[in-house]
């Protein structure tokens, strides 16, 4: 990524580490995701980003990673836990939504996949931000990254309850037609409305994806906490899975 010129650039490597450059900027809070200027400047970023040109095969790791996840929960939740997450359903929610979409003309891009406030950088002077932790980047679907990046203004994670999401706050089609068309128009032609409208119809269905990708995400992450915060995250979890 530091090759790319994304993010922190890499100063050098050690046995169990690296060291990198220190970015000398503000990370971002749930309000400024809401700020139409500072929105413009992360659909123009997320572009840049989707545009990499990164090694490896260009596949999309979607629904084989929903599906190892899947997985994973089925084998780390009781027998009552699964019944409550109706988890043995969810295969088949899956399967729907890739048959769904996974025949649909659209774009594949190197993605972020976690596009949330706290992963975002803003200097200051120039107005430029960046994007950092690239834990679960790779090839998808550009409409499921935007897909997320929505959700994720439901979510503020400096509350009492980072845990619980409040989707009345989900971007109304004014909000996302503004990221949409400065995402499109990045490129330096202006966007159709018929692309437009396009690309704001795979975000609603990736949407549901979305929830899936983090809810049962949830799930399998919170074993490692205590008992208390372990239950808050699964009824998280649960809500997140219950939006899909």
């Amino acid at each position: 990524m530091s090759r790319h010129g994304q993010g922190p650039r890499l100063l050098g490597r050690f046995a169990n580490g690296r060291i990198e450059e220190f970015i000398n900027a503000r990370t971002l809070s749930a309000a400024d995701l809401r700020d139409p200027e500072i929105s413009a400047l992360i659909a123009k970023k997320l572009r840049e980003f989707h545009d990499l040109d990164m090694p490896g095969p260009k596949n999309v790791s979607l629904w084989q990673r929903l599906r190892r996840w899947l997985e994973e929960a089925c084998g780390r939740c009781s027998v009552e836990e699964a019944g409550e997450f109706q988890l043995d359903e969810l295969g088949d929610e899956i399967a729907v939504l890739e048959n769904a979409l996974s025949g649909v003309d659209q774009t594949v891009g190197f993605c972020h996949n976690d596009l949330q406030y706290g992963n975002i950088m803003i200097y200051e002077e120039t107005r430029q931000v960046t994007l950092i932790d690239y834990e679960y980047a790779s090839f998808n679907p550009v409409a499921f990254d935007i897909a997320n990046h929505f959700c994720e203004m439901a979510a503020d994670y400096h509350t009492a309850t980072p845990h619980v999401l409040d989707f009345t706050k989900y971007p109304d089609i004014d909000e996302q037609r503004r990221f949409v068309q400065s995402y499109l128009s990045s490129s330096g032609e202006k966007p159709s409305d018929e692309d437009i409208e396009k690309l704001l119809g795979l975000i609603a269905k990736y949407t549901l994806a979305s929830h899936l990708f983090w809810g049962l995400w949830g799930i399998i992450s919170v074993r490692s906490l205590s008992l208390e915060t372990n239950a808050h995250y699964l009824s998280g979890s649960l809500v997140t899975i219950d939006q899909s």
